[in-house]
This record gives C-alpha cells, sequence and structure tokens, in this order.
C-alpha cells in the first residue's frame, strides 16, 4: 500500500497504516467521495493499483460499492467482536446482528479475485507493476475486503487499533510507534490542533 503524508482537509489521507483503513478515513472531516471522480483520485493515490492504471471506465456502481465497504469496515473496526470480552456481554449482544451482518458481507466481497499484477519493462527497461487488465469494481472491492480480513484475524494488528484523540476525529489507525504511544492519526493535523489548543489554555490561565 502506498502511504502518503496528511494533506489539506480537502485532500485524501494515507496514514492510517491499511488500506482499508485509509478508505474508512475518506468520511472525516467531509465526505472525500462525494463523486465518481474523487473515487478515482482516491483508487490511483491509494496503491490499489500501479500509476497510471486507466480509471475512466469506473461508475456510480463503483461508488455506492467502496462506500458500503466503508460502512461496513467501520463497523467492524470500531468495535470489539461480539463476545470477546465477557463483562460486556450485554452490550456485545446487542452489538452482534449488526457486526455479523457487516463480516458477512466483506467475507463475501473478499471472495472474488484481487487485480491480477505483472511484471512489465518500461521505457528504460526496469521491471515496473503493470495490470493484466482493467482492473474491476469487484476485483478492487476485493482486495480491500481482504485487507479487512488480514487486519481482523492478525492478532498484533488488531491490539495496535487506535482511535485517534482529536476532537470529534472519528479516524482509526494502526499504532506501529515505539511504546505505542500515538494519540493522533496526524500529528500534523489532530496534533497541531491539539497542541494550539493547550498553547491557548496555558495563555488565557496566564492573563
Amino acid at each position: 500500500m502506498a502511504l502518503g503524508t496528511a494533506g489539506a482537509p480537502s485532500e485524501p489521507r494515507f496514514d492510517t497504516g491499511r488500506i482499508c483503513l485509509d478508505l474508512l478515513a475518506t468520511t472525516h472531516p467531509a465526505e472525500r467521495l462525494g463523486s465518481v471522480a474523487a473515487l478515482r483520485a482516491w483508487i490511483a493515490r491509494s496503491g490499489l493499483v500501479p500509476p497510471g492504471t486507466p480509471l475512466a471506465h469506473a461508475d456510480a456502481s463503483w461508488l455506492t460499492g467502496f462506500r458500503e465497504l466503508r460502512c461496513r469496515t467501520g463497523q467492524l473496526v470500531r468495535a470489539p467482536a461480539p463476545g470477546t470480552r465477557p463483562h460486556e456481554a450485554a452490550r456485545a449482544h446487542e452489538a452482534a446482528r449488526p457486526y455479523d451482518l457487516a463480516l458477512v458481507r466483506v467475507n463475501d466481497l473478499a471472495r472474488a479475485a484481487p487485480p491480477a499484477v505483472r511484471a512489465v519493462r518500461g521505457e528504460d527497461g526496469s521491471l515496473t507493476r503493470a495490470l493484466a487488465g482493467p482492473p474491476t469494481r469487484t476485483a478492487l472491492l476485493a482486495a480491500v475486503a481482504r485487507d479487512v480480513v488480514d487486519l481482523l484475524t492478525d492478532p498484533a494488528a488488531r491490539a495496535a487499533l487506535r482511535q485517534c484523540e482529536g476532537d470529534d476525529c472519528p479516524v482509526v489507525y494502526v499504532d506501529t510507534s515505539r511504546g505505542r504511544r500515538r494519540r493522533w492519526c496526524s500529528s500534523e493535523v489532530c496534533g497541531n490542533r491539539e497542541r494550539v489548543a493547550r498553547h491557548r489554555r496555558r495563555a488565557a490561565a496566564a492573563r
């Protein structure tokens, strides 16, 4: 997966550590997949396809599919699997139905084959990645759904899931920092906002 840095609020972000969580982050701070063109741009930048892969054939059904997978992903990663915490049995029971329905849907999407990648020679003779054919909606959704499955079934990655501590920030990320002390989805965005707010509180207290 290609990772980038946090950009302007209107730009998609790729700093959560997983492609499925990058998709989940496209709801914040506003809808970033508001059009087919926006989805094409997100797919191109996400690393799901090699650079320059044509995506002109993507249509409104792609937007519907990716938004649905985004919703299902959120249901799965923002709550523990029902039954994993005995002291929260009642709460888990209430959450079981939407969780299980989301799991069934993600598993169903993950069954399809992801885009077939092959090595081809570039103009300078070096090997680069290319797809065997135009990527389909089903194949790309499968690639992201498989990442969800990998995340949910990896105890270490699951234990490293964090919710950003920034005010009103719903972004979920994998904390790979030393000591697992990362507090924000992005130090440049939520972290900087918190530092500014802390400075203002100190200045107000001093006055």
